[in-house]
């Protein structure tokens, strides 16, 4: 089982082959449980979240082959809860966008549900927010660190200390995202170096970093949808002299 973790940005059929390798893998499951099609729950607690759900649905369709997918949508409120219904007997998980404390507050109630999914074989994929809860500590979407900004802030509005907070627990550091694009690896590296968590991946927007097993970065591709190399860096206090860039393969 793998976890599919996007940066952002891919919401257009061009990034469908990010989300092809999480689709192979839900087809493949499908086919040694017996089933023709692939049953994945699709999961959004954005404000929009119908639309959202719907829009996910249709990039994982385009980026699968026959047969089509079953596609089990759940759109919630921001802050859910969702229900163990939403991942019953489901053969991939895909968790989209939005405000990550309304994501990670909205899935809380099923994230023992999830972890044994997973360790049973079923794929996830997280998008955004849905990548940045599926670490065992989950970032907020705090600016300031100490009351020091370390990352962008719009202006006239001061930001939100950042918190940490309990995550899925599928991968064993914390998931930052949109990071060249929203500026957000001072604030990683911040994170790391003040203490608050011990290591960090940051992904890049239209940019999947796959991970083949379940709590450890140490067998990680990143999968670019764009023309640009692709982008995920690994942070760690006491990586941070040697710390890893994961390129394309």
């Amino acid at each position: 089982m793998s976890v599919h973790l996007i940066g952002g940005g891919a919401t257009t059929t061009a990034d469908a082959p990010l989300y092809a390798p999480f689709v192979a893998e839900a087809l493949r499951r499908a086919a040694h449980a017996g089933r023709a099609r692939a049953r994945v729950a699709v999961i959004s607690l954005h404000p929009e979240a119908e639309e959202k759900a719907a829009a996910l649905g249709e990039l994982l369709t385009a980026a699968g082959t026959e047969p089509a997918l079953e596609l089990h949508l759940t759109a919630a409120r921001p802050g859910g809860p969702i229900l163990l219904d939403a991942i019953a007997d489901v053969d991939g998980i895909a968790v989209g966008g939005g405000n990550v404390e309304n994501v990670r507050a909205g899935l809380e109630p099923v994230f023992d549900e999830l972890r044994r999914l997973v360790a049973d074989g079923v794929p996830y994929l997280g998008v955004s927010a849905g990548a940045m809860i599926a670490a065992e500590r989950s970032l907020g979407s705090g600016s300031r660190i100490g009351g020091v900004v370390v990352s962008p802030e719009d202006p006239g509005e001061p930001g939100d200390e950042l918190e940490i907070e309990v995550g899925i627990g599928l991968v064993d550091v914390a998931i930052e995202v949109h990071v060249a694009q929203r500026g957000m690896l001072s604030r990683l590296v911040a994170a790391v170096e003040s203490g608050l968590i011990a290591g960090a991946l940051g992904i890049d927007e239209r940019t999947a970093l796959i991970l083949a097993s379940v709590r450890s970065a140490s067998r990680a591709r990143a999968v670019s949808g764009g023309c640009c190399r692709p982008r995920a860096v690994c942070w760690s206090r006491r990586s941070a002299r040697d710390s890893r860039s994961y390129g394309s393969r």
